[in-house]
């Protein structure tokens, strides 16, 4: 079975206490329909859970199929940096199939960011490091494809399921 070749740290986004018994990490691309199927059942599963759960989330932008992956990517990262990644990835998900700079500002503005300083970075491209950086990360840790899972630095096989996935999930927070 696959590892998470990279430890979680304060480098991390990351929602709940780092000291939860269960640590879910994502890689993940916001072109990527699956990953926009699967969100918003992770922060369901996240609340259901509670403080027994940190959620990461890493980027894995596959720009041969998703090729405005990467810049939504960069967007989620100048978010970062004003305090609003969590707010603005839902509405990345859930305009995955539009991704352009236009919708980006549009979603950036929804989610409480400052769009223009947002457009500044992207054109600098301020946060393209980072953003390679978990996708190199992922490629060490065994991940082709998104979304990829890892339960407690173990890989979680999506073919079994999301549902799966889930009851693993809850089986593991009975357990820890």
């Amino acid at each position: 079975m696959a590892t998470l070749a990279i430890p979680v740290s304060a480098h991390d986004h990351a929602r709940g206490r780092a000291d939860a018994p269960l640590t879910l990490v994502q890689y993940g691309d916001f072109e990527c329909p699956h990953c926009a199927l699967t969100h918003p059942r992770l922060i369901e599963i996240a609340d259901e859970l509670g403080d027994s759960l940190r959620v990461v989330y890493r980027h894995f932008p596959l720009t041969d199929v998703h090729p405005r992956a990467q810049r939504a990517a960069e967007a989620a990262e100048a978010a970062a940096k004003q305090g609003r990644f969590w707010e603005l990835i839902p509405l990345l998900h859930a305009n995955h199939e539009r991704l352009d700079d236009e919708t980006l500002v549009r979603c950036a503005k929804k989610a409480g960011v400052d769009a223009k300083r947002l457009i500044k970075e992207l054109g600098a491209g301020a946060h393209a490091a980072r953003v390679r950086a978990d996708y190199l990360g992922g490629l060490r840790s065994g991940v082709g494809g998104t979304p990829t899972f890892f339960i407690n630095g173990e890989r979680y096989e999506v073919t079994l399921g999301f549902d799966s996935m889930v009851g693993a999930l809850l089986k593991a927070s009975r357990i820890a």
